[in-house]
């Protein structure tokens, strides 16, 4: 099984969609103009801008579900993966994929509020809806929708509990084993698979609804509460800090680098923790009710940031400046070493031990829960967007019981994470990661130069703005946008 994956993901995620997710994000700052910077204070007052309503929910439930789903394992344990298999070199690499792809997460979110739908009393909307619409082929958003329910219901749910399952066994013991047809278990792994499964089912057969005001608590909550702590044990060992940012740079601009590693990894593990480009933003973005689609495009720009300049950044620093952390080269052999060789990268140790190192006897415990709630909440997002993956499908056609179908497929991929070994567990998601990716850069970078809907869009608020109106108005038909039926209405 482990080749099996190892192959497929070898195929996917080549060097050409590391440079094509470079490639776009550069694009799109440069088409906007770098909005990610123009616009920088104006995403911070949109935040609160926008209330929720019977049919969609407010800028900020919006930007919590889309960040429940970048703030996750990708932030634990994805950055210490790109450290252990990049160096400290593909850290810079995450902040650039950030930076660049944050014009990227403004366009496809922009696309699918454009696009978005009313269905069944509630706002949906996303890539499969805007390739349809704007692109007019059915049968690529067919295969984007089906993708994305693999990706987000099957390949993906498992790296989130997988790290929970390993922060869990590292923070509180193996205890004793069971055997089982999946081998042989720790029974500390199968309590929290359990505890996960049984916790992700009460809430993802409560809807939609639940999820928003669920994610708005939480989200927000747990990842201030991880940069406070990363803060601190940064100021405690201050006087490193230039060393480590010199050597992130540093390590980062090398030939080896541009050749191999940091880059690699960087990108790779920077767009399965922010997701830019990767089409799952455009699912929550388009939930929100806002007086224009430019609105909520900033505010899901304004998400990456969060996710990979703050969280990713913090998690890297105290990696870095605690020296909890090893680095391999391609063959699996240790160039660098400062722990136990043994670990695997591939899970949240490395964080883990850092905390350790500055709260001794709490570090691993805490790094734990809060894995528990990135880890869980992405579960959340995950579901929403094979949820609405499946109310796309719907109209054309059904299957008896699909989403009652769809939440135990879920929670079976959630189980079997929790239990399987972080190799599996993340060649698998980043297999889904890597198919969305390809299926919506692509058709991003098609729709660009097939009417440039979100270009058109960010002009047309900026106009606004500049006139300083006191209500945005969205009329595509006078923008020379096509088939944006929900706004036209």
């Amino acid at each position: 099984m482990q080749n099996i994956v190892d192959t497929v993901n070898g195929l996917i995620w080549g060097p050409a969609l590391v440079f094509l997710c470079l490639g776009a994000g550069l694009a799109f700052s440069m088409l906007t103009r770098f909005v990610q910077v123009r616009h920088f204070r104006e995403m911070i007052r949109l935040l609160f801008a926008s209330k929720a309503s019977a049919r969609g929910i407010s800028s900020f439930q919006a930007l919590s579900v889309s960040l429940s789903g970048r703030v996750g394992t990708g932030n634990i344990a994805g950055v210490a993966a790109a450290i252990g298999f990049g160096g400290p070199g593909a850290v810079f690499w995450m902040w650039v994929v950030a930076f660049l792809g944050a014009a990227t997460a403004y366009v496809e979110s922009a696309l699918g509020q454009i696009y978005k739908e009313e269905k069944e009393g509630e706002y949906r909307g996303g890539p499969a809806f805007y390739i349809e619409k704007a692109m007019g082929q059915k049968w690529y958003a067919w295969i984007f929708a089906v993708s994305t329910i693999v990706a987000t219901g099957l390949l993906l749910p498992g790296v989130q509990s997988n790290a929970i399952g390993n922060a869990a066994e590292l923070a509180f013991g193996d205890g004793s084993t069971v055997d089982s047809w999946f081998g042989t278990i720790s029974t500390v792994k199968l309590i929290a698979a359990i505890v996960v499964v049984s916790v992700l089912g009460f809430i993802i057969f409560g809807g939609v609804k639940r999820i928003a005001h669920f994610t708005q608590v939480v989200v927000p909550f747990m990842a201030l509460g991880y940069i406070v702590t990363a803060i601190g044990i940064v100021a405690m060992n201050i006087p490193q800090l230039p060393g480590v940012v010199s050597m992130i740079v540093g390590e980062a601009l090398t030939l080896e680098a541009v050749t191999g590693g940091a880059i690699f990894w960087g990108v790779k593990r920077g767009i399965f923790s922010n997701e830019a480009g990767q089409g799952t933003g455009p699912h929550a973005a388009a939930a929100s009710e806002v007086q224009h689609p430019a609105q909520q495009g900033l505010v899901q720009a304004f998400s990456v940031y969060i996710d990979t300049l703050f969280v990713c950044t913090a998690t890297a620093f105290m990696i870095l400046i605690t020296r909890s952390y090893n680095v391999l080269d391609a063959n699996g052999d240790l160039v660098v070493s400062f722990v136990d060789g043994s670990i695997d990268p591939n899970t949240p140790t490395f964080t883990q031990l850092a905390v350790e190192s500055a709260l001794p006897g709490v570090g691993k415990p805490f790094v734990a829960i809060a894995l528990f709630f990135f880890a869980f909440t992405t579960l959340l997002a995950y579901y929403y967007i094979a949820e609405t993956n499946v109310a796309y499908l719907r109209r054309f056609f059904r299957i008896p019981g699909e989403l009652v179908i769809l939440k135990l497929l879920l929670m079976g991929s959630v189980f079997y994470g929790a239990i399987r070994t972080a190799s599996l567990a993340w060649g698998l998601g980043e297999i889904g990661v890597g198919l969305m990716a390809w299926l919506n850069i692509v058709a991003i970078l098609i729709l660009f130069f097939m009417g440039n809907a979100a270009i058109k869009a960010l002009r047309d608020y900026e106009r606004q703005k500049n006139a300083g109106v006191s209500r945005y108005t969205f009329d595509p038909e006078a923008l020379g946008i096509r088939d944006a039926e929900f706004w036209r209405r």
